[in-house]
């Protein structure tokens, strides 16, 4: 056996025997409440009720000590999460195209499609990414959501990672939450932009809308940061190039319609399509039609896992999103 199989063989068993533990020092934002609900906001790439199960059964502890979910969490207490692998019993494997940009033995990057739900749920229980990963690599039901850590919203396109070994999914959401993933995004925006800057506002849950995130600028919410600058102004539109620092639910989204800049196709932040007086009728008929939001993740950037490169991909915007952009140019 080579020196490089041994370490590959090493690392197999690794995965299989030992599970590699992330310790969280609570922020003080997150001060008196509970343990669940701070445990979700520090590991959002699992779910809610997963980490749960993982609290009562002691592989999430609180300053070294198993815990209740409901117990008070202090600033500067330490959680220690012990991420246990669960078999997808549900999720069926099936046959989908999926458009992989890079592969090997330990993850793999796709670039998404407008119209993929990533995860099966209420009425999306099959035809998912979840789904089509489970049919290309039969061992990703051995892993936490089939090896999927982060996520793209069903319309968004893009690039997304996904693990193929309990050691690679444990390293790459350690590295999301150290925020050293670098994620780049296009955006098509309803406003000719002038100049980039950063966005910094808190985001939470909408009030009234539980479906909906909304900035919070009174307090309450989570800190989200977007760095954007323009990359093209258009005709009473602007493309963005997008950069997240932090990754909350919908943040870019958010960010941008809070800026007045609601992303083309956006129907949830965005509102009706705003057409501007000053173009044709095939492009009004263009941009009403539009019926997604006209958000792509361009551009990944991660350190190799296994290897320790620091490793990119980019994939252009898809055709529907780069016709509009010509149509606006």
């Amino acid at each position: 056996m080579t020196k490089e199989q041994q370490k590959s063989s090493d690392i197999d068993n690794l995965s299989e025997q030992h599970q590699q533990s992330f310790e969280y020092s609570v922020p003080l934002e997150y001060l008196g409440e509970r343990l669940d609900r701070v445990v979700a906001e520090l590991c959002p790439d699992f779910s809610r009720s997963q980490l749960q199960k993982w609290i009562k059964s002691g592989d999430i502890l609180l300053n070294g000590q198993a815990s209740n979910v409901r117990n008070k969490v202090s600033a500067n207490d330490v959680i220690k999460v012990t991420p246990i692998p669960e078999t997808k019993v549900n999720d069926l494997p099936e046959s989908i195209a999926l458009d992989i940009v890079y592969e090997d033995d330990h993850l793999l990057v796709l670039n998404k499609p407008a119209g993929l739900v990533v995860h099966p749920g209420a009425g999306n229980q099959n035809g998912t990414l979840v789904n089509g990963l489970l049919a290309h690599n039969k061992e990703q039901k051995n892993l936490p959501r089939a090896g999927i850590v982060h996520r793209l919203d069903k319309d968004t396109t893009g690039l997304m990672m996904v693990a193929k070994t309990l050691e690679t999914h444990n390293a790459l959401v350690n590295q999301l939450q150290e925020r050293e993933v670098k994620r780049e995004y296009l955006a098509l925006v309803a406003k000719d932009v002038i100049a980039g800057d950063t966005i910094d506002a808190n985001i939470g849950r909408h009030p009234r809308d539980r479906k909906k995130m909304t900035v919070h600028t009174t307090g309450g919410g989570k800190t989200a940061i977007t760095h954007y600058r323009v990359e093209k102004r258009l005709l009473s539109h602007s493309l963005l190039r997008v950069n997240l620092e932090t990754g909350r639910t919908h943040q870019i989204r958010v960010h941008l319609s809070w800026k007045h800049m609601p992303i083309v196709g956006d129907r949830v932040y965005g509102g009706r399509t705003k057409v501007p007086a000053n173009i044709d009728e095939t492009l009004r008929k263009q941009l009403q039609g539009f019926n997604r939001q006209a958000l792509h993740a361009t551009r990944l950037t991660i350190t190799h896992p296994y290897t320790n490169e620091l490793i990119s991909w980019e994939v252009g915007v898809p055709k529907d999103m780069q016709n509009l952009i010509n149509s606006l140019s």
